[in-house]
């Protein structure tokens, strides 16, 4: 589910390598992608072709690669 996202990010950025904080920066991202009032046995992570998956993964694995310090490109560059 994450895939999309996760390349969107770490090139976006330019990033070196894809790092575990960058992962885990994704996983957090689904998480918090269904909300608690959401939350049951049958609805833990979103559907993959939920509309707001790869761009929350996409911020997420960027913010990371920035943090991480394997980004080559910054936010501003990636917008210009």
């Amino acid at each position: 589910m994450s895939f999309p996202g996760v390349f969107k990010g770490a090139l976006g950025t330019c990033a070196r390598k894809i790092t575990s904080e960058m992962e885990m920066a994704a996983a957090r991202a689904l998480a918090n992608i269904v909300t608690a009032g959401e939350l049951s046995e049958d609805y833990i992570i979103p559907d993959p072709l939920d509309k707001h998956v790869v761009p929350a993964v996409a911020k997420a694995v960027a913010d990371a690669s920035l943090e991480g310090c394997v980004a080559r490109k910054s936010l501003e560059e990636i917008s210009e």
